[in-house]
Formats: structure tokens, sequence, C-alpha cells
């Protein structure tokens, strides 16, 4: 990936979001009553859910403050992928920017005003689809993108050659460095949920005037509910990226083990790591310089003039 490449991607959500926002701007300034051109209808309506006016029937607190999580948690979904993503795959890449975009410009609706503009129709006064708008129909083609870069890039994804057999390679050592990333990740949390829950106390019991109970139950609870739920949904995901981002580290130190023991055993072959390996060009650099020495040296020694070499080892034991 170059720097405009980067910008590409970068650009696309910020595009999608200011479409977005600009052309359901000019609808709740423009449109008053059902319009039609040809198969494209014009129509103000405010979701109070998510596409196709899903989960509209749950409490605003709920609905608002969960669905606006959401779409903000897809950004650390999303800059997690982007850093992750072992092949360049621009569709597959600005396919995701378009969904980001999207659903930000969705979320930006639901922070706001509590609901999302919806303002397009396709098909006729008697029948037509929902109505949904420009994020919506941006989305789509996001989708589209996304597939299409998983179909086309998908052996850069998941190669057949150097795969490993295991994600564990060192488990002690992967474990050890996810489980400290889900600990700084449940700290922060932590921290975010003490600072959260006692200033809506705190605003609650200042608001209402006499016993403040019943109003704390209503409030406190979902939103300890929701947020539970959230926290445990990034505990998840941190300790899933921490296991591929140890397994980056783990996993080349591993193979050049393996190539090193295969060289003093007289079995000669290229160390090829994996794209997105951590000291990649280092390490097989590396074991190119190294294996004209080991292999003079097990020349030189074929049974071996130290408890170092392998077949010295196989007899003493």
């Amino acid at each position: 990936m170059k720097r405009r490449d980067w910008a590409l991607v970068i650009g696309l959500v910020i595009a999608t979001w200011a479409i977005d926002q600009i052309t359901k701007t000019w609808a709740v300034r423009n449109l008053t009553d059902l319009r039609f051109y040809g198969p494209v209808g014009l129509v103000l309506h405010f979701n109070p859910g998510a596409i196709l006016g899903t989960f509209s029937h749950l409490p605003p607190i709920l609905r608002v403050v969960s669905l606006s999580t959401a779409g903000a948690f897809l950004i650390f979904i999303y800059a997690a992928i982007q850093y992750l993503l072992p092949s360049r795959s621009m569709q597959l890449r600005c396919g995701m920017s378009l969904l980001l975009g999207g659903i930000l410009g969705n979320v930006t609706d639901r922070i706001v005003i509590g609901e999302v503009v919806d303002f397009l129709l396709l098909g006729s006064r008697e029948m037509a689809t929902p109505a949904f708008n420009m994020a919506d129909a941006i989305q789509w083609v996001g989708y589209i993108l996304v597939v299409y870069g998983l179909i086309k890039d998908g052996s850069l994804f998941w190669p057949d050659v150097n795969a490993r057999k295991t994600v564990w390679v060192n488990p002690s050592f992967q474990l050890k460095y996810c489980l400290t990333i889900v600990a700084i990740g449940f700290c922060f949390a932590v921290v975010n949920g003490v600072f959260a829950y006692t200033f809506l106390k705190v605003t609650i019991d200042d608001l209402v005037v006499g016993p403040a109970r019943m109003m704390e139950d209503r409030f406190l609870i979902p939103f300890m509910q929701t947020y539970s739920v959230i926290t445990i949904g990034f505990m998840f995901t941190l300790f899933v990226l921490g296991r591929i981002l140890s397994h980056r580290t783990a996993g080349p130190i591993y193979a050049f083990e393996n190539y090193i023991r295969d060289l003093l055993d007289g079995k000669e072959r290229k160390l090829r790591l994996r794209s997105g390996d951590e000291f990649r060009d280092n390490l097989e650099d590396l074991a190119d310089r190294l294996q004209p020495i080991i292999k003079e040296h097990v020349e030189n020694n074929p049974e071996g003039d130290d408890e170092s070499h392998p077949k010295r080892r196989k007899k003493s034991s």
C-alpha cells in the first residue's frame, strides 16, 4: 500500500459520509410529499431503527445508544482489518471503505436527531421499495466490491503454500500476548464504564425532583446491559486480534527454527515466510546467508564433532 492508496481508501470513507449528509440535508429542507420521477421516488421518512426499520421497537436508550455505539465499534474493526490485510486488494479495501462511510452516515443521524433520514424509493406509487438513503445505496456497492475482492484475491488471503498447521505455534507466548491485550482493553472498558455510569446517575439524580430510584432503574439497568454486551464483544475481538498479531511474530520465528533444523539435518530448501509476517525480509535474507555456511559445516562434519550436531545427538540418545 502506497500513500495514494491509503488516501483513496480513507478518502472514500469521508466522501461517502459527506454525500450522504448533503443529500439528507437537501431532503429535509425540500421534500414535503411523495414524488416519482420514473422508477425513482422521493419521500421524506424518519427511520427510528436500523436498515428497513429493524430494531425500531426497542426503547430509545437501547436503540439509539446501541446502534450508535455499534457504528463506532465498526471503526475499530475497519482499522484492524485494513492493517491486517496481507494484500493490496483495492477492491476489498475500497468496498470496506464504502461500507464504513455509509454506516457512519446513518450513525451520525442517530447521534444528532435520534433517527435516520430516508428519502429514496424504487418502483411506483402502487408498489415501491421501503425508503432508503444514499448511505444505504452506497453500502450495497460496498458489499459487491467486498465479495468481488474476496473472490478475486482469495488465494492471497488463504494461501495453499507456506501454510502452518496450527495458529498456536508458540502457545505460551501467544496466550500471554493475547491476555495482555485483553487485560489492557478490559481496564480501559472499566474506566469508561465507571465514568459513563456515574455521570448518567448523577445527571438523573440532579434532574429528577424527589426520589430518583425509578428513573435510575429505567435508564441505568438498560445502560449496564448494553455496555456489558459491547464490552464482551470488544474483549473477544481483542483476543482474536491478539492471536493474529502474535502469530505474525511467533510464526516466522517458528518457521526459521524449523528451517535451521532442516539444514542441520542435510535438507536443503528455501525459507519463504508468509505475507504479513513480522521480520520477513530480515529472516529470509539471514536464511539465504546462513544456508551455504551450514551446508559446508554439515558436509565437513558428516558424523558431527560435537553434541549439537543432530546425528551425534541421535547416537548419544
